[in-house]
């Protein structure tokens, strides 16, 4: 007979009903076919020309780039293509940097260096040689294995003046895993970030982990407060109650029958009182687009 736990877990994962039967995504009119190819390619330069910096930006986590590409190639795609963002931010690329076993790894650049890496390669650059992606540059920041990573792609006509792939501002230095990518443009910054899970215990240093993490960023929105920043990515923080369904639940949420030492830190990853504080401190500290 089930629980009064495994009911509420069943309400809370319940699918939200649609009003109607699901429609596949219809492209703008600006992507519809025409005779004169020529003609729509010339209007779409025009367009883009006509804005000096990004404007349109969409941010995805994606769990998986190649499975992605593999599974869903064809739908993105299409909502790539009706959407047509300046910019387009991945989280959680989950492919390998560029590098052998035992040697120094280069975090900007798949790994091709095995038969079924190499393979893997080819798969997503394939991908990308095709339209709409072949109109974007992409900047890589990999973990060492199949693990976080992060992506950006940005249209060509949208040159940044500074791509960095740390919290430090350090141009040739990485987040381990591959964690963040910043681009600066003339008038903003644009942060994309895949930001560590608290986890559940403190003993096991995901704790310190997220709080390192947390005192970084606020550091780092003090160092960049000169220009506005837009702030994309996979935060794992929900701020507000109003981001959660059911706020008690997941305030009183318990792995195993564990309570960490700090109330606090008690609750969902992601929804504890500790995180959505710090969370609170950083976007007060910044003008900022999350």
């Amino acid at each position: 007979m089930p629980s009064r736990e495994d009911n509420k877990m069943k309400r809370f994962f319940k699918p939200v009903e649609k009003d109607g039967p699901a429609k596949k995504p219809t492209l703008s009119s600006s992507f519809s076919p025409v005779k004169d190819s020529e003609s729509a390619v010339e209007t779409e330069e025009n367009n883009d020309t006509t804005k000096k910096e990004p404007s349109k930006f969409l941010t995805w986590n994606a769990n998986s780039f190649l499975l992605r590409i593999k599974n869903n190639w064809t739908d993105f795609c299409k909502f790539v293509e009706n959407l047509d963002p300046d910019v387009i931010a991945i989280q959680e690329v989950r492919m390998p940097a560029a590098g052998s076993k035992g040697s120094p790894k280069n975090p900007r650049d798949l790994k091709c260096d095995t038969s079924s890496s190499r393979e893997e390669k080819q798969v997503v650059m394939r991908a990308l040689s095709s339209l709409p992606f072949k109109n974007y540059d992409v900047w890589w920041s990999l973990s060492d294995s199949k693990y976080a990573g992060t992506a950006l792609f940005i249209k060509k006509c949208f040159q940044p003046k500074k791509v960095s792939f740390s919290l430090d501002l350090a141009g040739s230095k990485h987040e381990p895993d591959g964690r963040a990518i910043l681009a600066e443009f003339e008038s903003f910054r644009l942060l994309n970030t895949y930001v560590p899970n608290n986890g559940w215990k403190e003993e096991e240093s995901s704790f310190q982990r997220r709080r390192k993490w947390d005192k970084r960023m606020l550091e780092f929105v003090h160092r960049t407060s000169d220009k506005p920043l837009i702030w994309c990515g996979d935060l794992n923080v929900s701020h507000e109650d109003i981001d959660v369904s059911h706020p008690e639940f997941f305030a009183a949420a318990k792995l195993n029958g564990y309570v960490p030492p700090n109330k606090e830190d008690c609750g969902q990853p992601g929804f504890t009182r500790a995180e959505r504080m710090r969370f609170s401190s950083i976007i007060k500290e910044y003008v900022l687009s999350i």
